[in-house]
């Protein structure tokens, strides 16, 4: 009997436990990445400690921040074209949704160059990309173009272009009292400004009911508003940043 109990254990169990041992463990979904290059047209030389981060975003959702699904961060930049190669989980991307790159250079930490237009994605079959950024002022006076005492009209709120027919806008005096529409309703409060540095306010309002697009618009913008913490000027437009650099609203100056 026992000698039965070996010769079947080493002819029939003995080989399935090998064989399990030896089965392949299901991978995980492969890594993907997208590639490209950054650079922009001003004939200067990036110093040493700038900075470059690209990150592939989640834009999908109009009343939500924009979700980072991958970010390379590149010290010190280097000189442009920059090349760049940004990891993904592709198990993260849904079919329906929409994605974009963007980029910023940074040096000490301030905002010198970034991407005013959105750059759409196909993460899963994206081929390499050319981002060409804007470089912005470091000064609110810098330029003949100021911050105070003008008409700004919102272009994109949290990475996603406002919709054409509802207008957001704002208007900073010197004092620093803040004035203008979320998209239905008037808003009023005040910033503090120091440098290139910003912070808002609590925002009082009007208590209009509009159609839903605008209320909608509305709500994004004073979220987004709440998060600035920096502003920059580049050409005529109005970049306002978050602690960590990402541009959440840009305004051109209005007519």
């Amino acid at each position: 009997m026992i000698g039965k109990l070996a010769e079947y254990f080493m002819f029939g169990v003995a080989p399935l436990l090998a064989a399990m041992l030896v089965l392949p463990v299901a991978a995980s979904a492969e890594e993907k990445t997208i590639t490209g290059e950054v650079l922009y047209r001003e004939r200067i030389a990036l110093p040493r400690q700038a900075v470059l981060t690209v990150q592939l975003i989640d834009v999908s959702l109009a009343d939500a921040p924009a979700k980072v699904l991958g970010q390379q961060k590149i010290a010190p930049a280097g000189q442009v074209p920059i090349k760049f190669t940004v990891p993904f989980d592709p198990a993260a991307i849904r079919t329906g949704m929409s994605y974009a790159l963007q980029a910023r250079i940074t040096v000490d930490d301030r905002l010198w160059f970034i991407n005013d237009v959105r750059y759409a994605v196909d993460p899963l079959n994206a081929g390499p990309q050319s981002m060409l950024l804007k470089m912005v002022r470091q000064s609110a006076q810098a330029e003949d173009v100021s911050i105070f005492d003008q008409d700004w009209v919102a272009e994109d709120i949290d990475g996603t272009a406002v919709t054409d027919k509802i207008k957001t806008t704002m208007r900073i005096a010197k004092d620093g009292k803040v004035s203008g529409r979320g998209g239905c309703n008037g808003y009023f409060g005040s910033a503090k400004i120091d440098g290139t540095a910003i912070t808002f306010g609590h925002m009082g309002a009007t208590q209009m009911a509009c159609e839903q697009a605008a209320m909608d618009q509305e709500h994004k913008f004073h979220q987004a508003l709440g998060r600035v913490t920096a502003f920059a000027l580049a050409e005529g437009k109005l970049f306002f940043a978050d602690k960590d650099g990402k541009a959440v609203l840009r305004f051109a100056a209005g007519s």
